[in-house]
């Protein structure tokens, strides 16, 4: 007879495969996702290490994660400052190797500043902070990042940010869209792609992308905060347990 797991069980199998995947997260003057983050992982499994922008050494990683704030307070460009910390030249070293790096938030405007994603996030278009559930269309469900999305899963995430309009040229845009390096739209109540549900003007709906080799992702939604049903929601879980797969 066939032993069958309950989720009880699929959760601890996880967990020990987690064990041995070992994740950075960066912290920035200004972070202020880091713990969430952390702690997101940590529930996870994973082995996470905290480690500070002036830091000349990356701990070994499997996983890097830029996370959400304000680094810098946003002087200049958002991420523009934090993009030329000390321990950015060991992240980008990190992505050329093949290895994941995630960037959430205002790491996502980081990773567009070092060029390791295309395009920039501008100021959203209503000039002003936007704080709230927003609905989701995951477009690709085959990258590291979202296999345990079903195809066009239909989820809500929050955002929390004032420069989340991403923007990039029609050359860039056709060419995100050929490769399917999009991998997040913004879309309305009816989980239909419209104007109407895009919060920032972003180009394509466009919440959140990975680089060609598919090892980079950036977005402006934040999964670690949709981890909890009693916290207002739990479709951030696949996103972490497709990390595990």
């Amino acid at each position: 007879m066939q032993k069958t797991f309950g989720k009880s069980s699929n959760r601890r199998l996880q967990n020990l495969i987690a064990i041995m995947i070992k994740s950075s997260v960066i912290i920035f003057p200004g972070s202020n996702c880091d713990r969430d983050m952390s702690v997101a992982l940590t529930k996870f499994g994973f082995k996470n290490k905290m480690v500070w922008h002036n830091d000349n050494d990356l701990p070994e990683s499997d996983l890097v994660v830029l996370p959400g704030g304000f680094s810098y307070g946003d002087y200049l460009r958002c991420g523009s400052m934090a993009s030329k910390s000390v321990i950015m030249n060991e992240v980008i070293k990190h992505a050329s190797t093949g290895a994941y790096v995630i960037g959430i938030c205002n790491g996502f405007q980081i990773l567009t500043e070092t060029k390791l994603l295309p395009g920039a996030l501008l100021r959203n278009c209503m000039l002003k902070f936007i704080c709230r559930h927003i609905n989701l269309i995951v477009k690709n469900n085959t990258t590291p990042f979202t296999n345990r999305y079903k195809k066009k899963a239909k989820i809500k995430i929050p955002i929390a940010h004032n420069e989340g309009n991403y923007y990039a040229d029609d050359a860039t845009l056709r060419k995100l869209e050929e490769n399917e390096q999009i991998v997040f739209q913004y879309c309305d109540e009816n989980y239909e792609i419209n104007n109407n549900g895009n919060p920032n003007g972003s180009s394509l709906n466009i919440a959140g992308i990975v680089n060609e080799k598919q090892n980079i992702l950036g977005m402006m939604p934040h999964p670690e905060r949709c981890i909890e049903n009693f916290l207002g929601g739990a479709d951030g879980i696949p996103f972490f347990e497709s990390l595990l797969k």
